[in-house]
């Protein structure tokens, strides 16, 4: 009987997680399908909001997303790389660790505060995607350093062992060698990170400047207005039906571009462990 109680909770923790998934999934969609068309993906929108499309929150969101990761990717994979291969297991190193864990834990909106103080006013960038992208960076970067420090650990000695052996330096064995073998984990700490990024709103209110912009940004130093601002707006500020449906929509169009970028990580994670002949 003790054996047979978390065998049931476990066989039903799963389809719980899913039902949850799909419920909420099936509400955005019943309450925002209608207003998904060709004009709302592809217009600008008018009347704060209230009518045109949300293309310009599109492009917004991609251009933050990718200065994000354009900073945490690099600096997250290379303090992994420090901590699971060069760093002494010391004092020092478990100090790195706690504060890393720190950063992770930190509010979004202290993250926020940090970029309007530090990015926006002291080092002058304005209220731009480029301010915004640095401080999403600064809050998924623990989530890629965990993460990527847990991957390459996880790649047996002995393939270290054995190239050390056949001649390689030490950066050799690590960029030929562990990298390579820890990818499809390194991979997941990313996704995660992503996922995080792109829904964010609270940091981006204080750092972007910009909600309902009809225009579409074309320097890292312009204001811009992203699908979770627009929809926040939306749905805090418009006490109508239609207000509520374009949120909706909104939201309908944010989870279908987490899944698609879910899919294609997926795909590039599964390949490479094809590959590697995990």
């Amino acid at each position: 009987m003790r054996e047979k109680v978390p065998e049931v909770f476990i066989f039903i923790s799963a389809p719980v997680v899913v039902l949850v998934f799909l419920v909420i999934l099936g509400y955005i969609f019943a309450n925002g399908a209608r207003v998904i068309s060709l004009e709302f993906l592809l217009s600008t929108p008018r009347m704060a909001g209230m009518e045109g499309g949300i293309f310009p929150m599109i492009v917004g969101s991609v251009y933050v997303v990718a200065v994000c990761m354009v900073f945490a990717v690099p600096l997250g994979i290379g303090a992994a790389i420090y901590l699971a291969e060069y760093a002494p297991e010391n004092a020092i190193t478990d100090t790195i660790r706690f504060f890393v864990d720190c950063l992770a834990g930190i509010p979004s909106i202290v993250i926020g505060l940090f970029g309007l103080t530090f990015l926006v006013h002291f080092l002058n960038l304005g209220y731009s995607i480029l301010a915004a992208g640095i401080a999403l960076a600064f809050m998924i970067l623990p989530w890629t350093v965990r993460v990527s420090e847990e991957a390459i650990k996880a790649v047996p000695r002995s393939y270290r062992e054995a190239s050390l052996a056949l001649g390689a330096t030490k950066w050799t064995t690590v960029h030929k060698v562990v990298l390579k073998s820890a990818m499809p984990g390194i991979i997941t700490g990313v996704l995660l990170g992503l996922g995080r990024a792109i829904g964010e709103t609270a940091v981006l209110l204080l750092t972007l400047g910009s909600a309902a912009s009809a225009f579409i940004p074309t320097s890292p130093f312009d204001s811009a207005g992203t699908l979770p601002v627009f929809l926040y707006v939306l749905a805090t500020q418009g006490n109508t039906a239609n207000a509520y449906a374009r949120a909706c929509g909104t939201a309908l169009v944010l989870l279908a571009i987490f899944l698609v970028v879910n899919i294609l990580a997926i795909y590039v994670r599964n390949k490479h462990m094809k590959y590697e002949g995990w």
